[in-house]
């Protein structure tokens, strides 16, 4: 019985013992963790010194410059609606349109809305209408720049530019050496509403490898 009793004796010896390493470990990580709170606190101290330093000289904004967040944001634009819609057009127009009966009977085939008077083609061969933007069709397949011409019309509409070059080019570097693209971007323009009337650019902007269109945008409506 005493053998028992001083094994169970030795044995809460030994949890006696355990239990003051468990308390000795939590004593420890206790003054651990303050001694990071001590260090943290006088780290957020030192910035916000440093802070109040490089501030001291800072004039504030008066409130007329101050930004608005409440103004209202400009409506979002539906980007593959308007993609599905310029490739529905772009398969509309036709390489085949009889484009002939609709141009001047000039060596240059020129193009004007039968609603426009014969004035118009000359003030667009003159420069008359500054040349707001461009599109350059150099390198495209065609049906690349069919969709390219679509596009390129409609954002300028968007943006009330009336009169734009379209450069096409002579066809020097075709297969064949001919200006592919010339006739199937006159045949595209006349096909479009947006379009009043074009003709070939003036030597300085381009001559025969280019094309000046005058659209109808907002303004001209």
């Amino acid at each position: 019985m005493k053998q028992g009793k001083r094994g169970h004796r030795i044995a809460s010896f030994g949890e006696l013992g355990g239990l003051r390493e468990t308390l000795r470990a939590a004593q420890a990580e206790r003054r651990r963790v303050e001694a990071h709170r001590v260090l943290e606190e006088r780290r957020l101290d030192r910035e916000a010194r440093v802070f109040e330093e490089a501030m001291r000289d800072v004039v504030p904004l008066s409130g007329s410059d101050r930004a608005h967040p409440d103004r209202p944001k400009p409506p979002p634009r539906a980007l593959q609606l308007e993609r599905d819609e310029r490739a529905a057009l772009s398969e509309s127009l036709s390489d085949e349109w009889d484009v002939e009966q609709l141009l001047e009977t000039d060596e240059t085939l020129s193009y004007r809305h039968g609603c426009l008077g014969p004035d118009v083609l000359r003030k667009l061969r003159r420069g008359h209408w500054v040349m707001q933007r461009q599109l350059d069709l150099h390198g495209l397949r065609v049906d690349q720049a069919r969709e390219a011409l679509i596009a390129f019309i409609q954002d300028c509409v968007r943006r009330d530019q009336r009169c734009v070059r379209v450069i096409h080019g002579k066809g020097l570097g075709s297969a064949f050496r001919e200006p592919v693209l010339r006739d199937k971007v006159r045949r595209w323009l006349v096909q479009r509403d947006e379009v009043l009337a074009f003709c070939e650019a003036r030597p300085i902007d381009g001559g025969s490898g280019a094309v000046m269109v005058l659209l109808r945008t907002g303004k001209s409506r």
